[in-house]
């Protein structure tokens, strides 16, 4: 009954539902009991509504929002309390007293500073919210950043000048209740006077010194930037905040390019999600600012995901375009139409180069280039299950999609089948189940699937626990644990978790990364991850949401995995590991098998999973695994040669694609200098060269 309530409620937790159901009741307890009138039980019930709507405010509550939604916002619900006050005085026959005109002096005077402070919080929010927000870009010796208000005075700012009446309230139902009247004019002056003081200390904060440049100063500091840098190899990205990993994988491939990288991007979203690294970023949410911004030293521009912002870098002629994708699968997103608009289409392997010949979409196999797969250097290859531990069996599903196509993901079909095989294998299995972030985002039928199956590995996990066959060592997990802490702790520090979140305009200002400390960072993690597999038995059945471990760290613990049609089996084939896909839409094997190049080396499981017992078998026995060779086969068909390492293969296709732009952009100088020699000629502009016309 509760958790149908939590869920129909849209709340998340019992504890924020009870919060919920409080507020409801409290302000018809709050009328009843100023119309009794009750002193005691209006304070009661006061009481309750101001700490059960903070509790949901603090929270974030979803309820909060559709109260506003429905006219019963934050600022109403005050004004009923203090108006409901206003009653209880009345009641009390107290409409006569000075200390009833001072309580409706006092709520009429707060209300007109409620003008003035949300004005001022907004213009300081608009202010300090920059044109572009840049990461290890020097702004700071070219332009004034001011430091931001303290985080406390805008932060649910509204809120807390609200709360400013509880002074109020508080001294005139003392004064209500005990017949003082002196108290309750103190609380009404204590509320009036940190009401002022609140606005007079947000005043400075609109003038001055303290107000960052303007937008075209803070453009002009980029194009500074810009020339000094010289930028000439961009990975541009604009998609949900959600789409954050797509720009994360590229990271590492950035920071090695030969050529001088820069990352663009188009919602702050993103920026804000992305993770840290040494490649300047310039975060461009305007399309005229960036149409406007000095790039013309850029040679080449990489795109990890087909959006409608696109367009907006892909008009520039003088640098060659390229489409890299967010990861190569038989999907059908890895051969989209939109492709064509590129200059080239960069693929892992030779599969990717006969999936679009076969698609048929219109993109030319001469504007195909293999160049390997950089981000999976990091996929250990396997060496067969190590002596002493059982084999560990991952289940990685990908997400239903947009299209509600049932073959997208195994995970509302078979998903059920699969674990509860697993966990119920003979001889025995660790299970790791870690779902696409996307997961339930589009399908309540999937959202559903997933929580059932994390019900079942987390039941198998506590039964396993339970089960004396399985010992654990605790003294070496306690220890583990331990590290885990000590290395959260230096990392929170080194990140400044721990501190106050600095506003858009700090962290531009103080964006440049410290080498230093992000090299500790890079090695703290690693330290991370390998503490974390120590931290609990092998046999430990787990489920793994969120950003880390990272699947490449669960492709390196396991010794098979099950999936789904998606990059995940590409990348996993990098191991060599055995490993199963779910045909969801029971095309068959052969068919599926010749729709999707990606499971040609694969077990083929139906919905029922009854076919699972091929890839334990594999696993427990390399030496007779029938599909071994094969694997080895489609390993370089998919992501090309070992040899040369992909990132030398990707750099090559940079280097010969800025030959190509730049070859291009002297044959257009020249071809103006030829016009221009030739009297009467038109020449043609500067903008219409590169395909911008003033307007």
């Amino acid at each position: 009954m509760i958790s149908t309530a939590i869920r129909v409620a849209r709340v998340g937790s019992a504890a924020e539902l009870a919060a919920a159901v409080l507020v409801l009741l409290g302000f018809p307890a709050l009328m009843l009991a100023a119309l009794v009138p009750s002193v005691p039980a209006f304070a009661a019930a006061a009481a309750v509504t101001y700490l059960a709507d903070h509790y949901l405010h603090r929270k974030g509550s979803y309820l909060i929002n559709r109260l506003s939604k429905v006219r019963a916002g934050l600022s109403i619900r005050f004004l009923i309390r203090q108006l409901l006050l206003i009653l209880l005085l009345a009641r009390l026959s107290l409409s006569d007293d000075l200390i009833f005109y001072g309580a409706v002096a006092c709520f009429i005077a707060f209300y007109g500073l409620q003008a003035p402070h949300g004005a001022l919080v907004t213009l300081i929010r608009s202010r300090r919210r920059m044109p572009v927000a840049t990461r290890n870009v020097d702004l700071k010796s070219r332009i004034r950043i001011p430091d931001a208000p303290p985080r406390r005075l805008l932060h649910r700012s509204a809120e807390k000048m609200l709360h400013l009446d509880l002074a109020a309230v508080v001294g005139v139902l003392v004064a209500a209740a005990f017949d003082v009247p002196a108290a309750g004019f103190a609380g009404v002056g204590l509320t009036l006077l940190l009401g002022v003081g609140y606005v007079l200390v947000l005043a400075p904060y609109v003038r001055g010194r303290k107000i960052p440049p303007r937008a075209e100063t803070v453009l002009a500091a980029v194009d500074d930037w810009l020339r000094e840098y010289r930028p000439e190899t961009v990975l541009y990205f604009s998609g949900s905040k959600d789409s954050a990993y797509q720009v994360n994988m590229w990271l590492e491939t950035m920071e090695n390019l030969d050529s001088k990288p820069l990352i663009i991007l188009r919602e702050r979203t993103i920026l804000d999600r992305m993770a840290p690294t040494t490649v300047p970023v310039i975060c461009v949410p305007g399309g005229v600012h960036l149409m406007n911004m000095d790039l013309s030293t850029v040679r080449v521009a990489l795109y990890a995901a087909n959006v409608g912002k696109n367009i907006h870098m892909l008009r520039v002629p003088t640098m060659k375009h390229v489409f890299i994708g967010h990861g190569d699968s038989d999907k059908l997103a890895s051969v989209n139409p939109f492709s064509k608009v590129y200059d080239e289409v960069w693929t892992a392997g030779r599969a990717g180069r006969d999936r679009y010949a076969i698609a048929d979409v219109g993109v030319r196999d001469e504007d195909i280039v293999e160049v390997g797969r950089p981000q999976l250097a990091p996929i250990q290859p396997w060496r067969g299950v190590p002596e002493g531990r059982i084999p560990t069996v991952l289940y990685a599903p990908t997400w239903e999609g947009w299209d509600g196509n049932p073959g997208n993901t195994s995970i509302v079909l078979a998903g059920e089948n699969i674990v509860n095989r697993l966990i119920t294998a003979d001889p025995p299995v660790r299970v790791l189940y870690k779902p696409h972030p996307f997961t339930g985002t589009v399908s309540k039928d999937a959202k559903a699937a997933h929580q059932r199956i994390a019900a079942l590995v987390e039941k198998a996990a506590a039964e396993r626990a339970a089960d004396p066959r399985f010992a654990a060592d605790s003294a070496a997990q306690a220890a583990a644990k331990a590290e885990l802490a000590r290395i959260e702790a230096r990392l929170a520090e080194l990140t400044g978790r721990g501190g106050e979140k600095r506003d858009e305009a700090e962290a531009t200002r103080d964006g440049m990364v410290d080498v230093p400390t992000f090299q500790e960072i890079a090695r703290l993690r690693a330290e991370w991850n390998h503490a974390y597999w120590r931290a609990f038995p092998s046999w430990e059945h787990r489920v793994i949401t969120g950003a880390e471990p990272r699947l490449y760290d669960c492709f390196n613990v396991s010794d098979a995995m099950v999936s789904d049609i998606s990059s995940v089996v590409s990348d996993f084939i990098a191991s060599g590991k055995p490993y199963a896909v779910t045909d969801s839409a029971e095309v068959g094997v052969e068919e599926f098998k010749r729709q999707n190049t990606a499971v040609r080396a694969a077990v083929i499981l139906s919905n029922s999973a009854a076919e699972l017992g091929e890839l334990l078998a594999a696993v427990r026995d390399p030496a007779a695994d029938p599909l071994a060779e094969d694997r080895k086969e489609l390993k370089q068909y998919l992501l090309g040669p070992d040899e040369p390492k992909s990132i030398v293969q990707f750099n090559t296709a940079v280097a010969n694609l800025a030959l190509k732009a730049e070859t291009r952009n002297l044959g257009q100088q020249t071809r103006l200098l030829a016009e221009a020699a030739v009297p009467g000629q038109r020449v043609a502009t500067s903008g219409e060269t590169d395909g911008v016309t003033a307007g």
